[in-house]
């Protein structure tokens, strides 16, 4: 398993896509969310769309590796029937989750995966990332930010730190890490 996580706007979702294009033997988890799906969204690709109410009924039912109420009503998390379906095609596993996320699964198989958090340069390089994407209003930034700042002092929690101050240079690092990381399991289980 490949966990990358990262604060909002650090660059995670960017990397992942550049690590999968060069490692066909991974497939992305796609996680589920209660948020509206946006235009240009595809259920079962982008995400998984649930109402709140769907998604703490699978909660209770136990579907879920992981999940985080990131805001209140506001739900993601990652499907064990993601892991199924995965691994039953014979392919490793890369996620793409919120920080609390990707250590919750890195606690869960603390030796069969490869833990990647992604840091922006500076909160101050992460405001203006966020502020690109025309998606926050001067309350949500500011509440991202806080939120960034606090997920940051986990970091130490995670095999590796990459920060990204240049995506081409991140990919490669990332990358580099998660070849090692295979080759390493692969002797292992030859041994």
């Amino acid at each position: 398993m490949i966990i990358v996580s990262a604060p909002s706007g650090a660059g995670k979702t960017t990397i992942v896509r550049g690590i999968l294009v060069r490692f066909p033997q991974l497939e992305f988890s796609v996680s589920a969310c209660s948020r509206p799906i946006r235009k240009n969204e595809i259920d079962g690709k982008d995400y998984y769309f649930m109402t709140p109410e769907q998604f703490r009924s699978e909660i209770e039912h136990d579907k879920f590796l992981e999940w985080e109420e990131v805001y209140p009503g506001s739900f993601y998390g990652t499907l064990k029937s993601e892991l199924e379906r995965i691994w039953s095609k014979g392919k490793h596993i890369i996620f793409d989750v919120d920080v609390k996320g990707g250590i919750n699964i890195k606690k869960q198989y603390p030796a069969n995966s490869l833990a990647l958090f992604v840091k922006p340069p500076s909160l101050e390089t992460l405001r203006e990332r966020l502020k690109k994407r025309s998606t926050e209003t001067p309350e949500s930034l500011k509440k991202r930010l806080e939120k960034a700042e606090y997920e940051m002092s986990f970091a130490g929690e995670f095999d590796t730190q990459i920060v990204n101050d240049s995506i081409d240079r991140a990919v490669n690092e990332a990358s580099e890490l998660v070849e090692g990381f295979i080759k390493n399991k692969q002797l292992k289980r030859q041994s």
